[in-house]
């Protein structure tokens, strides 16, 4: 191969994804003798129109359940649904064989709600705007 060049952009092409995902599957299959990386998704639905209001992205691979997104809107928290959605993340994540979990947040965003449902800190780095940071999590499954 001649020498490859570097391109950044901020576009994630769904065919440079998959070369990723597979490359990865590939070689943790040849590490760890198996491969189990697999997406989860929680979705909160309207019953009456079927669209999603809110909900939690998530993956889980090698025993461990990566919680990458979680939203609802201003007008449906403090109501339970995000106990809830947690939690149905946190069991399919024990469904799957994860005995740990992990996740970011911001210390604007969501920290004491994860400390109320049993996540601990084990890290904080900071980041823009000045005097925020980004708090790393984690949970026993």
């Amino acid at each position: 191969m001649d020498n490859p060049s570097i391109v950044v952009s901020d576009v994630l092409d769904s065919a440079f994804e998959a070369l990723l995902s597979d490359g990865l599957a590939t070689f943790n299959q040849q590490m760890a003798g198996y491969h189990d990386r697999r997406p989860l998704a929680v979705e909160l639905r309207d019953p009456a129109t079927g669209q999603v209001l809110g909900g939690v992205s998530a993956r889980t691979s090698l025993g461990l359940l990566f919680i990458d997104l979680f939203y609802l809107p201003d007008s449906l928290r403090g109501s339970g649904l995000g106990a809830r959605l947690l939690q149905a993340c946190e069991d399919e994540g024990r469904r799957r064989g994860c005995r740990s979990a992990v996740l970011y947040t911001l210390n604007f965003q969501a920290p004491g709600f994860y400390e109320k449902h049993g996540w601990q800190r084990f890290g904080e780095i900071p980041c823009d705007p000045e005097g925020s940071s980004r708090i790393f999590m984690s949970k026993a499954l």
